[in-house]
């Protein structure tokens, strides 16, 4: 509770915590704008493979221009400004940067990009949580064997589904279920970057005027980002997947308890400490009031009778039979909170979540039939959505990761609806990326990591 504290002492002290970004979109241009009000952060590179449009995105978080226009790094360093630059390596490889920022959204480079600041020994916020879905585990493991931090970011909903958790342990409850929220209908996962805009509520002239990516947009509507995420809570936080997938419940805030609870009372979860996202429309895509859609919660049970009497007690909102109860976050900020992984890294050695065992993965499933040769547009796209499934199954099955699947070839044809295999694609085996999957597979029954970067 002294981050704030500890900033101000380190700005105080002339001191500054350096770190650079790789990559300049949305979620970095919200850190931008608080990073100006926050001096003990030098952001002294910023990395893109449009340094122009970086610029742009500088100005519109509120940079004055000469706080962006050092000539390389080192100048940056000196005179606390930023060099814009679209040379990743130079970045990771300078000894005056402490910490790596990764928020491409591409889990191909991310992965490239993460594992070369380990070997630079650099720590690492990964922004681009696609990559954490498939590969976390490993990534986390590989920072620990490096002796650096791999950290998810704070102000997505994983870190934040994270950080309740742990209270909820910390406290002693027994947490039963974790996850977010979203707006979901059973027939989105089959939307595409054309159909997107029908069901999100905005025409595509509003699309084109705000300058958002359909098939960024798709990605949420068609259930692979909440997939994506409530692997990576499930793998950070010690959960399970549910068998056949993520059920998206309906329900508001007050509900959470009721459905957060096992089948044989009425709720929907087949055991204990599952992962979950709760819908914020009801069957007949009416909204719910007091959704939970934009937030995190985590669900937890009175699991004695003086328990349950303190619940009461106190006037807790539980369940029917007064031993369940949820705590919230109705909100996520994105990168306005970022900052709490960077101090957190820097002051307290700790990450704010990472990926403890590999519990969950995200399957590439068929949207409609796809003919043999047809090549996959990945996460968002026209031709496949990302499910949640046991890692064990996944890996059983020989399930091709959402995260792999972008320009992977079909080799056959598939129906609506199937789950691919890799066995069913022309895939690079040679990618960095690729080699990590094949490290994090072996982590399935390893012990939890217990601290990334000890």
């Amino acid at each position: 509770m002294n981050l704030f504290t500890r900033l101000q002492a380190h700005h105080d002290a002339g001191k500054t915590i350096t770190i650079a970004m790789i990559g300049a979109g949305k979620f970095a241009t919200m850190f931008l704008a608080q990073l100006r009000k926050l001096p003990a952060i030098h952001l002294a590179c910023l990395v893109d493979l449009n340094p122009e449009g970086a610029k742009q995105n500088l100005a519109l978080a509120g940079w004055p221009e000469e706080g962006y226009d050092a000539a390389d790094i080192d100048t940056a360093l000196r005179g606390k400004t930023i060099y814009v630059s679209d040379d990743w390596q130079a970045a990771i490889d300078h000894p005056g940067i402490e910490i790596i920022i990764e928020v491409t959204g591409d889990p191909l480079a991310a992965v490239r990009h993460i594992t070369a600041a380990f070997a630079a020994q650099k720590h690492v916020i990964n922004v681009t949580v696609e990559a954490d879905a498939f590969c976390g585990a490993g990534l986390a493991a590989a920072a620990s064997d490096a002796g650096v931090i791999y950290s998810m970011a704070y102000g997505d909903q994983p870190a934040l589904a994270a950080d309740l958790t742990d209270w909820a342990r910390a406290c002693g409850f027994k947490v039963m279920a974790a996850g977010r929220g979203h707006k979901w209908m059973p027939h989105y996962r089959h939307s595409t970057p054309d159909t997107v805009w029908d069901h999100w509520g905005l025409t595509a002239e509003q699309a084109a005027r705000g300058k958002l990516n359909p098939k960024m947009f798709n990605a949420f509507l068609d259930g692979s980002k909440p997939a994506i995420e409530s692997a990576a809570i499930a793998n950070a936080c010690i959960l399970k997947a549910p068998k056949e997938g993520l059920a998206f419940p309906s329900g508001a805030i007050e509900d959470i308890p009721q459905l957060m609870r096992p089948k044989a009372l009425g709720g929907i979860l087949e055991d204990s400490e599952m992962v979950e996202v709760i819908s914020c429309l009801a069957k007949d895509g009416t909204p719910i009031v007091n959704d939970i859609r934009k937030g995190v919660w985590v669900a937890i049970e009175a699991d004695s009778d003086y328990m349950k009497n303190c619940f009461e007690e106190y006037s807790v909102t539980t369940d029917d039979t007064g031993r369940y109860m949820a705590a919230h976050k109705k909100w996520h900020l994105i990168g306005l909170e970022l900052a709490i992984s960077v101090a957190s890294i820097a002051f307290r050695g700790e990450a704010t979540g990472f990926a403890r065992v590999f519990n969950a993965d995200v399957a590439a499933i068929a949207k409609s039939s796809l003919r043999r040769g047809t090549v996959l547009d990945g996460e968002g796209g026209a031709t496949i959505y990302g499910g949640l499934r046991p890692a064990s199954d996944s890996l059983a099955g020989g399930y091709l990761p959402l995260g792999l699947a972008n320009h992977a070839k079909l080799k056959v044809d598939i129906q609506p609806d199937q789950i691919i295999t890799f066995a069913d694609v022309e895939i690079d085996e040679r990618s960095k990326a690729f080699e990590m999957r094949q490290y994090t597979q072996t982590r399935l029954d390893a012990p939890p990591l217990v601290w990334a970067g000890a």
